[in-house]
């Protein structure tokens, strides 16, 4: 079913009105644009724009929206103007030059429908890139020609990696003085492990870039008119024909590497045409197992065109990527547990099959409450009603809408393939709506990583705690990786993030968005505690004081996990027979689970730990769920007590940036940060520092690498593992705990200290 909308007014209008009109929802959601159309799956295109921070994912996208006619004006992330990137709405990302959320906008190219996500490139707002990535069929991996693959690039191609997405790679500011598109490309060969070729080459260096040569078609474009709007053809310049073939020939040298199509036709020597290449290239894409490589600079307005044409030729439309569900069916026999089985979605753009969405972002901005969905099989019509999967609560879509960076356009129906809002819906990121509340299909939910950095948290003032409140109930059901809870030893709230600044960001935004100063207490670090050796249990839990009597007893191991898996927690049921019944398993793991929120060296969480239960009893009548449970619970403090217990640091992956005479300094500092370098790389005078160190040493690194680099150096960093401490600094920390906690006075700690010496 085709559905197209008439538009009213030239496009450069209705982009200059919209402008103008912020203030006014009504009219802000007009339905009439060229933008709203319903097209055939074959023209739909879901992709995201990722890459290291300051690459110009944002500058790239404010380009694309500039020539398929979406903007009517280009501005710059940092921008004279004031105005700043369409993309990056917030006013803390038109100051700071960043992107801090991911905006979802939508334009046409060629008769295609493309939803772009602009992504972060900062690790701290790393969950934003993994819900893109979740939903999308498509990415766009840009890479700066000077930093070439960097830490974030890494982390944005395991995202990648993990949820299949095929991808192009760009290769950004060619105008740049460094710039070096073939180190990149051989860095994306070496650090990335893609197998990469060029599909275009520039034309001129740095800043004498005139424009590219595109090796599929053999011809030179360049890029004319006030901001590059004109592309005209031309013969390659003659002094760069035989480089030009060279790559042509090492293009498809590669793609005939992983496409029998084109490998074929390379064994017996024959010349394949533009349409040859351009098909084995998609089917290889497709696959994953090439990676086509473009060049350009968006700054300066040069080879964005070719690149929104190779996002039509090599990137897959819904159709071509496979979604599954999960389906849990009913028991077959009474007693057994229910069977999940997986279902292959159908993409047809059509109501043949019942709806499925997945909701992958909640955001409350000036339209309310607005749920970002994907729609993955059927048809959703304004005014129908849905089901939330894991609440089973209903759902009226009395408002269906497509996102612009901040600005939205209303939609009376929404198909497979579309990415869209519903207004007010009450759910959480992650979750599955469907239109009959009988059908139990659950899509899997993004991977969320675990905070790192933890701060405390107060109202400047006591008259503001209910705004802050409200601020951080909003935030955390935002942002799955912001978390809050309260300390009732220290009696102070904590809020744990990703890193200073997205607790810093998050502290600016209550105070701009609702008018609440906050106040951060120094940061602290999630350490982790956990067991050094097996340590063996036997435990009764046993109370006959009036009422139901409780009896549980639990007999088995507990013991560390290779370093590895030492973020999670393990329960291993290996019982025989019948003396620890099945129905009171979930309670022993329950406890196991409640008595690892908090360890006995520094009241830290335990991870890295497996319980195998071997044995165990129970009694006829006053056993119950709740008995194991707490006989798991005296399982677990037991072993506080007895066994060897040590604790775990979160140990960073830290890449540093700075000119070549003052390498030395730097390193000087990361090794009195008890870090260790793992590996440089120098180009024209600038050298890159791999190191992994600790992160309770990074805090306050950044001043100390300014003021030895005289402002020229940068960092940054992402969380690699958890490690054992230094003794040193475990005795230290289990010190301050025993002071805070009461355990140990400080006429006690002066003697052991005494003792020591």
């Amino acid at each position: 079913m085709l559905r197209t909308f008439k538009v009213d007014k030239p496009l450069w209008v209705l982009s200059k009105f919209k402008r103008n009109t912020d203030k006014v929802p009504s009219l802000c959601m007009s339905s009439k644009s060229k933008f709203a159309k319903h097209s055939t799956l074959e023209k739909i295109r879901n992709i995201g724009i990722s890459a290291h921070i300051d690459s110009g994912k944002t500058t790239l996208t404010e380009r694309i929206l500039y020539y398929t006619g979406r903007i009517a004006q280009m501005h710059e992330v940092k921008g004279k103007d004031n105005v700043g990137a369409v993309m990056d709405s917030m006013e803390l990302e038109r100051q700071r030059g960043i992107t801090i959320q991911s905006a979802a906008t939508y334009t046409l190219w060629k008769d295609h429908n493309i939803n772009i996500i602009d992504t972060p490139g900062h690790v701290d707002f790393t969950v934003e890139v993994e819900r893109a990535l979740r939903i999308l069929d498509g990415a766009i991996l840009v890479l700066c020609s000077v930093g070439g693959v960097q830490s974030q690039t890494l982390t944005v191609n395991r995202q990648m990696k993990r949820y299949n997405v095929p991808c192009l790679a760009f290769i950004n500011k060619l105008d740049r003085m460094g710039a070096d598109p073939l180190h990149v490309l051989n860095q994306m060969r070496s650090k990335l492990q893609h197998n990469a070729a060029f599909l275009q080459l520039p034309i001129g260096s740095e800043g004498a870039t005139k424009g590219i040569i595109d090796l599929i078609e053999g011809k030179a474009l360049y890029f004319e008119g006030e901001h590059g709007e004109d592309v005209r053809q031309d013969e390659i310049p003659s002094d760069l024909r035989v480089m030009s073939d060279e790559y042509r020939q090492e293009l498809i040298e590669h793609v005939s590497n992983v496409d029998d199509v084109l490998g074929e036709m390379f064994l017996e020597e024959k010349t394949p045409t533009v349409q040859d290449i351009k098909q084995a290239i998609r089917r290889a894409c497709l696959k994953r197992v090439f990676t086509p490589v473009l060049v350009g600079t968006a700054l300066k307005n040069k080879g964005v065109q070719p690149l929104l044409d190779a996002v039509l030729d090599y990137l897959p439309h819904p159709g071509e990527v496979e979604n599954v569900a999960f389906e849990e069916k009913e028991p077959k026999k009474k007693g057994d547990e229910p069977e999940t089985v997986k279902v292959v979605l159908n993409p047809q753009r059509n109501d043949a099959n019942p709806f499925v969405a997945l909701a992958f972002k909640l955001e409350a901005g000036k339209f309310g409450q607005l749920t970002y969905m994907r729609c993955y099989q059927g048809k959703l019509s304004k005014g129908d009603t849905v089901f939330n999967v894991r609440t089973l609560k209903r759902v009226r879509a009395s408002r269906l809408a497509r996102m612009h960076s901040n600005d939205m356009e209303e939609v009376d129906e929404v198909y497979a393939g579309d990415i869209f809002t519903m207004f007010g819906v009450d759910c959480a990121s992650g979750d599955t709506f469907v239109v009959d509340s009988k059908l139990r299909l659950s899509m899997e939910s993004m991977h969320v990583p675990d905070p790192v950095v933890s701060m405390s948290i107060k109202a400047a003032s006591s008259t503001l705690t209910e705004q802050m409140s409200k601020a951080i109930s909003r935030f955390t059901k935002e942002d799955p990786t912001f978390h809050y809870s309260y300390d009732a030893d220290n009696k102070e709230a904590i809020v744990s993030g990703m890193g200073e600044l997205h607790l810093e960001i998050y502290a600016q935004r209550m105070e701009r968005e609702y008018n609440c100063p906050v106040i951060l207490g120094k940061p602290k670090v999630s350490f982790r505690e956990t067991l050094v050796s097996p340590y063996e249990f036997n435990y009764l839990h046993k109370r006959q004081s009036g009422g139901a009597g409780q009896y549980a007893r639990v007999i088995g191991v507990l013991e560390p996990l290779p370093p590895e898996r030492n973020t999670i927690i393990e329960f291993i049921d290996e019982t025989t027979g019948t003396n620890v019944p099945k129905q009171f398993m979930p309670g022993i793991q329950k406890g196991l689970h409640q008595a690892a929120q908090k360890g006995a060296l520094t009241g830290h969480k335990l991870s890295g730990i497996r319980m195998r239960l071997t044995d165990g009893g129970h009694h006829i009548v006053d056993s119950s769920e709740y008995a194991f449970s707490l006989a798991a619970i005296g399982a677990v403090q037991d072993a506080f007590e007895m066994g060897v217990w040590s604790l775990l640091e979160p140990v960073m992956n830290v890449e540093v940036s700075l000119p070549v005479e003052f390498q030395g300094a730097v390193m000087g500092i990361i090794s009195r940060r008890s870090g260790i370098v793992a590996g440089s790389e120098g180009k024209e005078g600038w050298v890159t520092l791999e190191a992994e160190v600790p992160l309770n040493n990074m805090f306050g690194f950044v001043g100390e690498l300014r003021s030895l680099t005289q402002g020229k150096g940068e960092y940054s960093m992402e969380y690699s593992r958890y490690a054992p401490v230094d003794p040193q600094l475990q005795d230290k920390l289990v010190e301050e705990y025993q002071i805070k906690t009461g355990a140990i006075s400080d006429k006690d700690l002066a003697k052991k200290k005494k003792g020591r010496k």
